[in-house]
């Protein structure tokens, strides 16, 4: 082999070798940054890591309110019609943001309450993220309750518009 294919063959696999390296860490930080959606049952069910960030999706239980007069720190429960978990956020609340009305808060499990960073409250009257809606169609059969309208029409009603409807 004459040294100008060596040195050619040395830099297409040192080319090769900095792509793999590079998609490799790509692949390994969009992992670490994914947060998944799971529903109160998933989680009390275990099926989420108990240290890993992700999203809590359900609707804001009836009566679960509590927020002292003047504090930021708002407890309540998030319910998926099979089972209700604790969930406390210290921050502003989203203006749509109220009992009976559909939420996914991102954060992670701190002994047996949820803490959240983030929360979506619900873009209007119709709207409920897919996933919720999926999971908790799923629950509405198993109890063998009729879907709401909401939940049944969920997907076919337009998405929030960029920042609305959230609060970090």
């Amino acid at each position: 082999m004459n040294p100008t294919r060596k040195r050619r063959l040395l830099l297409v696999f040192a080319l090769l070798l900095a792509a793999g390296i590079a998609a490799t860490l790509v692949a390994l930080a969009l992992q670490h940054n994914a947060t998944y959606l799971y529903t109160p049952s998933e989680v009390l069910r275990g099926e989420t890591a108990r240290q890993a960030q992700f999203r809590l999706g359900g609707m804001v239980q009836h009566g679960s309110f509590q927020r002292a007069q003047g504090a930021l720190e708002a407890h309540f429960r998030v319910t998926d019609g099979d089972a209700a978990l604790p969930v406390s956020y210290t921050g502003i609340l989203p203006d749509l943001f109220r009992e009976d009305q559909a939420v996914i808060a991102t954060g992670k499990m701190l002994g047996n309450v949820f803490v959240a960073t983030q929360l979506l409250a619900k873009h209007d009257e119709t709207y409920m993220p897919k996933e919720v809606a999926d999971k908790m169609q799923a629950a509405h059969v198993k109890h063998g309750v009729a879907p709401s309208p909401v939940a049944a029409g969920a997907g076919a009603t337009s998405s929030p518009a960029k920042g609305e409807g959230t609060t970090q």
